[in-house]
């Protein structure tokens, strides 16, 4: 593992600037399948995911561990959208920075205009973009709110949506918690407790694409955690505290 995180390391910094877009694709979906299968992750993808060709395509995931990065970029090379606190993550942040995610302040509404620009110009340039509207880490076995606010982006570029359900099983079909990313578990904690697993399933399973022409974002919200929450087979679920979507700004 150390090995090729530091074999990736040395792409983004000595290959990603001279590479052209199609090769960055190419190079993230291959270090990506090449990280899972070091963690003994097999992944295993259900339904459609967006074609390498689709122009204007974002996903819509739940979000369990660290490595739904990976194992979705290892299916469809994408580049997330996500907090601004993965950039202090040891090697990974760093990583992701450098290999495109786009960081988002969430304490900041006048950052939605800037996030749009950059997506705007991802989708331009043919990248898959891809979010993680819950906003936070479950074990798998539940769904939270999927904030509308992400997805002011999608309804901005006029995007295809393709809700994903992410959930991590053990051989016998069991539910992996050990891989989810949530509690106190430090980075390098979560790191230990994945390699440490055998035979993890990484299942990705994709719902038909959800075009963001004629939807708000609380429709385009609504409707993808709604096709989530049919891939996983759970109830959707808002657990106590949780704050509600800031009001819309004026459009």
């Amino acid at each position: 593992m150390l090995l090729h995180l530091l074999r990736g390391a040395l792409i983004l910094k000595l290959v990603f600037p001279r590479a052209s877009a199609a090769r960055r694709r190419e190079l993230v979906g291959w270090w990506s399948a090449k990280l899972m299968r070091i963690a003994d992750v097999t992944v295993r993808v259900e339904g459609e995911p967006p074609s390498a060709l689709e122009s204007g395509a974002m996903i819509a995931a739940n979000h369990v561990s660290w490595l739904d990065i990976f194992a979705i970029s290892s299916v469809r090379s994408t580049r997330f959208i996500a907090k601004s606190e993965i950039r202090d993550w040891p090697v990974a942040g760093w990583v992701a920075e450098r290999a495109g995610t786009i960081f988002i302040r969430r304490d900041r509404r006048r950052d939605t205009a800037r996030i749009n620009e950059l997506v705007h110009a991802a989708l331009a340039a043919g990248d898959c973009v891809g979010l993680f509207p819950e906003g936070q880490t479950t074990e798998g076995d539940t769904l939270l709110k999927f904030h509308s606010s992400l997805f002011e982006p999608a309804v901005a570029n006029d995007a295809h949506v393709h809700p994903c359900a992410v959930r991590y099983e053990r051989a016998d079909g069991s539910l992996c918690r050990e891989v989810a990313y949530v509690g106190e578990r430090t980075f390098p904690q979560s790191m230990g407790l994945v390699l440490r697993q055998r035979g993890v399933v990484a299942r990705i399973s994709f719902a038909p694409a959800l075009p963001a022409t004629h939807r708000t974002r609380r429709e385009l919200a609504r409707d993808s955690q709604a096709a989530v929450s049919s891939l996983l087979g759970v109830v959707p679920g808002t657990p106590p505290g949780t704050p509600a979507d800031p009001p819309a700004a004026p459009r």
